[in-house]
């Protein structure tokens, strides 16, 4: 198996994948046409990538079956396109939690005690120890999580270590799990800006968290109240963020923003670092030796498990649920030609095959077929497979 590795990525997880018999090729530097050349050129089955972006013209330029995204999002790869070739596109969530969430409470702290603003002062020769002597403090004030997945789970301990309360909003946190985690459920984000003191975002990327930290969001905040992004730029409305921190109501620290240059160096023209009142990192959250390690392994895992069974674990665009309205279960004898025969009489009513599954029996002498269809196949396909008693044990029909 080939496997074109081109963003940066351990010598231990390069190793892992040429012991697990993987040819690999790696580098690092890779992108746009130079990366659809390199995936057609040297014919890799899967590719890795961490903050690549991998386009129609990449995922269809080789032989690619299996893209794995070093890391928890997979926003810049083309979903639709692998989906509509077959590519298998697998991520690594969890892997990076801790990193971000360490992160995260670094900008807390900085946005607090003013430290980019104290360095700052110092570097240029001034000292000011009356202005800086003034900061909340974070004891006692509350921590407002929007996205309670893997990564904002971590932050509750940090912020209890803190003696920090936490409120929390999340489409997929329920009463149960608020009271695991010791925290309290709001009803919206809205409700949780209300409700803090600081507001840290860790929502993924979807269609439906696009934009959804907004203007209302924003003036729901309480005067003087911190605002951290740690997840992805697309989910705030970065104008308006601009237009509260502008006015002095917030603080913002933010490790993703609009303007972010694709490279790993460049120049950065974002207004809203150009306001007292906010600070920023390089897009660092994963970045740390653990996470990357963690990563690494994470994504050899899913490639030697993809080699050996031809499923990859991690997969984000696998149907959930497949057009399939009638499942088809032959009992057969484990012979050579049984399923062919019964995928042709298919075939010839232009019933299509969703989905199959074969599972043999010990000893190899007989096996169930469980076959999904797109429609019920009439009587006059399914019987001549159930009266073939030389190759047929027995044959059923469930509505889905």
């Amino acid at each position: 198996m080939k496997v074109l590795i081109a963003d940066k990525f351990p010598d231990e997880g390069r190793e892992a994948l040429a012991a697990a018999g993987c040819s690999v090729v790696y580098d690092a530097d890779l992108k746009d046409d130079a990366l659809a050349e390199a995936v057609q050129s040297s014919g890799a089955d899967a590719l890795v990538v961490r903050s690549t972006k991998v386009t129609k013209q990449i995922l269809e330029s080789g032989r690619l079956s299996l893209v794995v995204r070093a890391g928890a999002g997979y926003n810049t790869i083309d979903i639709e396109t692998a989906a509509a070739r077959g590519i298998y596109v697998a991520n690594c969530p969890g892997k990076n939690s801790i990193a971000v969430a360490e992160l995260a409470f670094g900008h807390i702290i900085a946005l607090d005690r003013r430290l980019y603003e104290n360095t700052r002062d110092l570097k240029t020769g001034r000292w000011n120890k009356k202005e800086y002597s003034k900061a909340g403090g974070l004891f006692g004030r509350t921590l407002g999580l929007v996205g309670v997945g893997k990564i904002g789970s971590e932050m509750v301990p940090r912020a209890k270590a803190f003696g920090m309360p936490v409120v929390a909003w999340s489409r997929s946190l329920t009463s149960d799990r608020a009271g695991e985690l010791g925290i309290e459920m709001r009803g919206s984000p809205v409700e949780v800006a209300r409700s803090s003191d600081v507001v840290s975002i860790h929502l993924a990327l979807k269609d439906d968290t696009r934009g959804l930290i907004d203007q209302r969001v924003f003036e729901a905040m309480r005067p003087g109240s911190l605002f951290i992004n740690t997840a992805r730029a697309e989910v705030i409305d970065q104008a308006a963020l601009e237009r509260a921190v502008r006015s002095g109501s917030i603080r913002a620290a933010l490790d993703v923003f609009n303007e972010e240059p694709s490279a790993g160096t460049g120049p950065v023209q974002a207004e809203i670092f150009k306001l007292d009142g906010a600070i920023g990192s390089h897009h660092i959250g994963a970045s740390t030796d653990q996470a990357q390690q963690a990563i690494a392994e994470e994504t050899v895992r899913i490639i030697t498990e993809y080699k050996k069974t031809g499923r990859a674990p991690n997969v984000v665009n696998i149907a959930r649920k497949s057009p399939a309205t009638h499942l088809l279960v032959v009992r057969h004898y484990d012979r050579v030609g049984v399923l062919a025969d019964v995928f042709t009489r298919l075939r010839s009513a232009g019933i299509n095959v969703q989905e199959t599954e074969n599972i043999v029996f010990a000893g190899a002498r007989a096996a169930v077929a469980r076959i999904h269809l797109d429609q019920a196949p009439p009587d006059e396909v399914v019987e001549p497979i159930r009266s073939n008693r030389i190759d047929i044990i027995d044959v059923s029909l469930v509505r889905i």
